[in-house]
């Protein structure tokens, strides 16, 4: 089992290991998100988690990529507009259960704004993205609490 690296040190405290989500806005049009998926087709950067979400006349796909700056470079090769941000991926295993990540944070007040499951697994295990009002924060309450944490690094994996 791979171990995640630790994070930098930050001016208060400790900084949690986030990924990149992208949100890419696609007409909904049939044939669209496949045109999405295969402009990563013949890349080294991997979907690693996929979110889509249905409008009348639009989607929007939420995706967390294996590596970021290739993912950014493909959807501005591509013209697709998009928006990012930091998202948690945790691992729900050994007693860490989706209830008990979510009472973690309820009791810090903190509002979970998406949650979807991570494709990719880093360790074989149920893993989830978590979108949350404080990142820092949260992850800072998820490791006191022994929930794993994984950075981008711990998403790549051999085609």
């Amino acid at each position: 089992m791979a171990q995640a690296a630790m994070p930098p040190e930050t001016m208060q405290g400790y900084s949690p290991p986030t990924v990149t989500q992208f949100s890419v806005f696609l007409d909904n049009k049939v044939g669209k998100l496949f045109d999405l998926l295969e402009a990563f087709s013949n890349s080294t950067c991997r979907i690693c988690a996929i979110s889509v979400h249905e409008a009348s006349d639009h989607a929007v796909v939420r995706l967390v990529t294996s590596r970021s700056a290739i993912a950014q470079k493909i959807l501005n090769d591509h013209k697709l507009p998009y928006s990012d941000t930091d998202v948690l991926v945790v691992e729900l295993s050994h007693g860490h259960t989706l209830s008990s990540l979510c009472l973690s944070l309820l009791g810090a007040e903190l509002n979970i704004h998406f949650a979807y499951p991570m494709m990719l697994r880093p360790n074989g295990t149920p893993t989830i993205a978590l979108a949350v009002d404080d990142p820092t924060l949260a992850g800072q309450i998820l490791r006191r609490k022994e929930f794993r944490l994984f950075g981008e690094a711990d998403l790549e994996y051999d085609a």
